[in-house]
């Protein structure tokens, strides 16, 4: 099989961001500070930090946080370690501010609150602040009243057009690792050879997908995981995020290829579940089905559509099959800085869908003793429906695997 998707010939692709487009993201954020008559908001939370200032770095005990107030000062906050990596990055900030170390004689968010410009009221903290940091920037800001809040997450919920670009190359390169996959058994197969393990298989499409960036890319963006996935086969993929083991594929076998990458941070993941051979009658069935369900539940993925209402849309197609009894998960979720990340296409989640969202679209069911079966892409929401940013072969035509 030839990996139709690569090509030496490419212009290098921009995976960093211009530090001007951080600019258009700080912004959207102003209004939601005054709709809830916040002074600031703070989060040190790497995904939001990386978002509203183009900043990447290895999250540790030392804290990295992000200040911005309601006339648009922003301020950055990192370990003195950090600062170098900042400029390198040209992180976007009107401030950069630094510390000694963790804990260090002084600590780390008094430089923050020297840096702050007036007396703020009200500041909002991201939801995912741990106690413990909270708790340092309240000691060090006293005179601030700090209040939850969403906003930041329910900022990165539509995306950019400069990040949808990087979501569409993280999905080419992750069809390039599905297929990678699928040449790498049948050249095994075509040798007769001994066939790959789950975790030899799962080295070389990770191998695969980060070799592309590298090759391909200019300034790459490195996130955990930059490439990669899950890899299970037999009986190991009724468990869902199962890891790849040492388990040898065998002639029979459904096996899955949960794959996916990061571009500039942005994630894509795109699964696909294979039939060794050829398929019995129960493997047909349990694969149209998932793959019926999948096409009803991206229908179903739409401008103004209720997360929820999806969900069930998608799901009940499998209940209607008889097999409901093997759900166990819901729909999807949003991707975006995060492979995992809100909103989230389930029952409980109310949230309308909107031109700009990428969101996950992949029911699986999961048969004890026997397989998984999962079919994933992620889709961009556009104003007129939905579209799959992978594009590798979906059907059991497609995904079976000759020996």
């Amino acid at each position: 099989m030839t990996l139709t998707n690569a090509s030496p010939s490419r212009t290098p692709f921009a995976a960093r961001l211009a530090p001007e487009f951080f600019d258009r993201v700080q912004a959207r954020l102003l209004p939601s500070l005054e709709a809830e008559s916040l002074d600031a908001v703070l989060t040190d939370d790497p995904e939001d930090v990386a978002y509203l200032t183009g900043f990447f770095h290895h999250p540790c005990e030392r804290p990295v946080a992000v200040w911005l107030a309601a006339d648009g000062e922003s301020i950055l906050m990192t370990p003195m370690l950090e600062r170098e990596n900042a400029e390198r990055q040209q992180a976007r900030a009107d401030q950069l501010v630094s510390y000694a170390e963790f804990p260090g004689v002084e600590a780390p968010f008094t430089s923050l609150a020297r840096a702050v410009v007036g007396a703020p009221r009200r500041v909002g903290f991201s939801t995912h602040m741990t106690h413990e940091r909270l708790t340092a920037a309240m000691l060090a800001l006293p005179g601030c009243e700090f209040v939850p809040t969403t906003l930041i997450t329910v900022a990165r919920y539509v995306k950019f057009d400069e990040e949808i670009a990087l979501h569409r190359e993280a999905a080419r390169i992750t069809d390039v690792m599905l297929e990678a996959g699928v040449e790498h058994l049948t050249e095994a197969i075509s040798r007769r050879g001994t066939l790959p393990s789950e975790a030899e298989l799962a080295a070389h499409v990770t191998s695969t997908g980060v070799k592309t960036m590298y090759r391909e890319h200019d300034d790459v963006v490195v996130v955990s995981p930059l490439a990669g996935g899950l890899v299970y086969a037999g009986a190991n993929s009724a468990f869902p995020h199962g890891l790849p083991s040492g388990y040898r594929l065998r002639p029979g076998d459904t096996f899955m290829l949960s794959l996916g990458c990061a571009v500039g941070g942005r994630f894509v993941e795109g699964e696909r579940t294979f039939v060794l051979g050829e398929p019995t009658d129960d493997q047909r069935r349990y694969h149209d089905t998932v793959r019926r369900a999948q096409k009803i539940g991206g229908e179903a993925i739409r401008p103004g559509a209720q997360c929820r209402a999806a969900n069930t849309t998608c799901l009940a197609v499998i209940e209607d099959a008889g097999l409901g009894r093997y759900l166990r998960h819901r729909q999807g979720h949003g991707i975006g800085l995060g492979m995992h990340e809100p909103p989230w296409l389930e029952a409980g989640d109310a949230t309308l869908l909107e031109p700009g969202m990428v969101v996950s679209n992949e029911p699986g069911i999961y048969i004890p003793g026997h397989a998984g079966y999962r079919i994933s892409d992620s889709m961009l929401v556009t104003e007129h429906g939905s579209e799959p940013l992978t594009s590798f072969g979906r059907d059991l035509e497609h995904c079976t695997i000759a020996l």
